[in-house]
């Protein structure tokens, strides 16, 4: 319940901020194809603008995805919780972070400069899947008392795979003449939330290794949520401190 407050409360801050600020902040989406040069007689790319994707916004929505699912589990849900909690599972963890942490993402894509819609839905998709083996991880391990890894190692094959890209664009824009400087706030972001998420994987590992007060299920649970809480708080207020602020 607290959790859903604290998540709530900056979503709501975030929120009013970003509409707040003249003009809001955004950063363009487009969609790249094949156009055919009449001149040339060959195909070259072109692209169309679709849509601005407001910061502000973005960051406020991955908040309150947070708020109502903590909010679900402190309240209507928490019987089912608490039973999935006692049976070493808990999926809506899973279900939550597969949409929250998938938009954290894309913002942090957005902000290093990566516009193309289907690079944007293709790294928010395959972020979700590695939540969701993750999911399948502690479904697969239930009363099993010789871990199956393979679950864990195809969601951080899964995991990796945006980083690498993310990376990509920013080391771009680094060495390609000409190209507009990313901001340093944009290289802090990602070196810290890159720091964070990895710290969800290897809460996995220090679980099912049963290493120290991991054994215990509740400790993990208690890890990942302070993490998650963790996690966004750093995103959002570099991103308002970035591109929000006055």
């Amino acid at each position: 319940a607290i959790l859903a407050a604290l998540h709530a409360i900056q979503g709501v801050v975030i929120l009013a901020l970003s509409i707040a600020s003249d003009p809001i902040v955004t950063r363009p989406v487009v969609s790249t194809y094949l156009s055919f040069d009449e001149a040339t007689e060959t195909l070259v790319p072109a692209t169309t603008s679709l849509f601005e994707l407001p910061i502000g916004p973005a960051v406020a929505t991955f908040f309150f995805l947070s708020a109502i699912a903590h909010g679900l589990l402190a309240f209507p849900l928490r019987g089912w919780y608490e039973g999935r909690l006692a049976s070493g599972i808990q999926p809506m963890r899973w279900l939550e972070y597969a949409l929250s942490s998938s938009v954290m993402i894309v913002i942090i894509a957005a902000l290093s400069g990566i516009q193309e819609i289907g690079t944007l839905v293709a790294i928010f998709g395959i972020n979700a899947a590695m939540n969701l083996f993750g999911w399948s991880m502690e479904s697969a391990n239930q009363g099993r008392t010789k871990v199956q890894w393979n679950h864990y190692v195809f969601g951080v094959i899964a995991g990796i795979v945006p980083w690498i890209v993310i990376g990509i664009a920013l080391w771009s824009a680094s060495v390609e003449p000409g190209a507009a400087p990313i901001p340093t706030f944009v290289f802090v972001i990602f070196g810290t939330l890159f720091v964070a998420f990895n710290v969800f994987a290897i809460t996995m590992i220090l679980q099912y290794g049963k290493i120290g007060r991991w054994r215990d299920y509740l400790v993990g649970e208690n890890t990942y949520m302070v993490m998650s809480l963790v996690a966004k708080t750093l995103l959002a207020w570099q991103a308002f401190a970035g591109t929000l602020a006055p």
